[in-house]
């Protein structure tokens, strides 16, 4: 309590607190979105190594940002009955693929799977379970995916 009789820290403050301990204890890097973004486009055609929830998260994000940009943009500039309408959020996709995939990749290894899991994406039930993986916390089992090793 201060001497007003307010609570310093908002039980917000308190949460975040919180959860970036237990990261810390579990060894997880935190990126923020700018961080995440410039991490993954250094990487990006890099499928060795690790990537944390943070970092590819964030880049996900921003990669469903971009397109999003681009389609309201497009949209903007020509009419909806245009039938090139989609080709700029194609040619922004078609961009971030590799880096995308680059980044999916590191992510399983963090989790101790093999980046050639992200083949399952073809099937429906497969967009499921990539997703539960990205989700997941590190584990201990992605040691043998670090670079130092892969040198």
């Amino acid at each position: 309590l201060t001497n007003r009789g307010h609570y310093k820290y908002s039980s917000l403050q308190i949460t975040l607190n919180a959860i970036r301990k237990c990261d810390e204890i579990l060894g997880e890097v935190k990126m923020n979105f700018g961080q995440s973004i410039s991490t993954c486009m250094d990487k990006f055609a890099t499928f060795s190594g690790r990537a944390s929830r943070s970092e590819f998260w964030w880049f996900y994000l921003f990669t469903i940002l971009m397109s999003w940009g681009a389609t309201l943009a497009y949209a903007a500039m020509f009419s909806f009955e245009n039938p090139l309408r989609d080709i700029l959020p194609f040619i922004v996709d078609v961009i971030f693929i590799i880096p995308v995939l680059a980044a999916g990749s590191r992510r399983l290894h963090d989790i101790g799977k093999s980046g050639w899991w992200q083949l399952l994406i073809i099937t429906i039930i497969g967009i499921i379970l990539l997703a539960i993986w990205y989700a997941t916390n590190t584990k201990p089992e992605g040691d043998r995916f670090n670079q130092a090793d892969a040198a």
